[in-house]
């Protein structure tokens, strides 16, 4: 039995009714079209068919291209579709405001059948690309929410830890980007406690010895979880459930890794979570004072953590505070 691809659909948008038939047939073999003849009716189809890619005419009666585009990027909704001007303006300053107003691509009249495919499935790819990204970090999320349900801990223990983690990989010299890939992947540092038993993962009094030692086998319970992948992120989650127990003396669990052995995501993560469990409230005990957090983070530099990384925490403390005071438990 033959199964239906389902298309990407694109919204087409000129007033002329010949480029709305070039663009159809350069188009259709591959693509689900929807045509508009006017700014207004393009944004009233865009809330209706919710396009995955728009091509936009510019000088049109009425609202213009660039208008269209300004108020598609404008609106929550539609923001992320990407818009290609298809224009015969060829005036670089005409380009560069396209732009300006959102647009990712420019293309001119008289177009060209093989350009306009390229442009288009090159687009297309992208929006595919983000997608799977959003997707695969939806999934982090979900899973790292379920190993709150193991522990005594709180969400909000992993929302401040993961900023606490992003804040120090900026000041380590991390791009924005890396920051941004180790905020969302510290939430998954303790995945593996969903393998851990409940006794031992909800037992209010201290762990026997023996408790300990299956406690300390979640880090490579949690790789075993997030396994091999071809998605970066999901890699970095990995190494960071993996190492962000290892300690910078080698006495850290599961590798016993030392220094510089220790990847940096999890020598970030290791001390984020140390200062937050620390100076957080919980069932079996009080929270300590900042004071006191300090300095024992301090008396741990070169033993469990990178004295690189208390230094960057002690320098940034404010920003680590605010980020404490913002995200309180309720």
């Amino acid at each position: 039995m033959n199964k239906t691809i389902k298309r990407q659909k694109l919204l087409v948008v000129d007033d002329e009714p010949t480029n709305l038939r070039v663009l159809n047939q350069v188009l259709r073999e591959h693509y689900s079209l929807t045509f508009a003849k006017s700014g207004v009716e393009a944004l009233e189809l865009v809330q209706k068919i919710k396009p995955d890619l728009i091509l936009l005419d510019v000088m049109m009666p009425g609202m213009t291209g660039y208008e269209v585009c300004s108020t598609l990027k404008s609106n929550k909704l539609s923001k992320q579709i990407p818009v290609i001007f298809v224009t015969a303006l060829a005036d670089a300053t005409d380009e560069a405001k396209g732009f300006e107003v959102g647009a990712v691509d420019y293309i001119s009249k008289p177009i060209s059948p093989a350009v306009v495919k390229a442009r288009v499935a090159t687009h297309l790819s992208l929006v595919d690309a983000d997608e799977l990204r959003r997707t695969r970090l939806q999934v982090i999320q979900r899973l790292g929410r379920a190993s709150e349900y193991k522990d005594n801990e709180t969400g909000m223990h992993v929302v401040r830890m993961s900023h606490y983690s992003r804040l120090l990989a900026l000041a380590y010299g991390f791009s924005e980007c890396a920051a941004d890939d180790l905020f969302h992947a510290a939430p998954m540092h303790d995945i593996g406690k969903i393998g851990i038993p409940d006794n031992i993962m909800l037992k209010p009094a201290r762990l026997t010895p023996e408790e300990f030692e299956i406690m300390k086998k979640h880090p490579e319970i949690g790789a075993e979880i997030l396994g091999e992948s071809d998605s970066e992120l999901i890699d970095l989650a990995k190494v960071v459930s993996l190492t962000h127990h290892e300690k910078w003396d080698g006495s850290g669990y599961p590798k016993g890794l030392a220094g510089e052995d220790i990847p940096i995501h999890g020598r970030i993560v290791a001390l984020a979570d140390v200062f937050d469990a620390l100076t957080s409230k919980r069932p079996y005990k009080e929270a300590w004072s900042i004071d006191k957090t300090m300095g024992f983070l301090q008396e741990q530099k070169g033993k469990h953590f990178d004295p690189k990384i208390v230094e960057l925490f002690q320098q940034n403390l404010d920003q680590m505070l605010e980020v404490k005071n913002r995200f309180q438990e309720d």
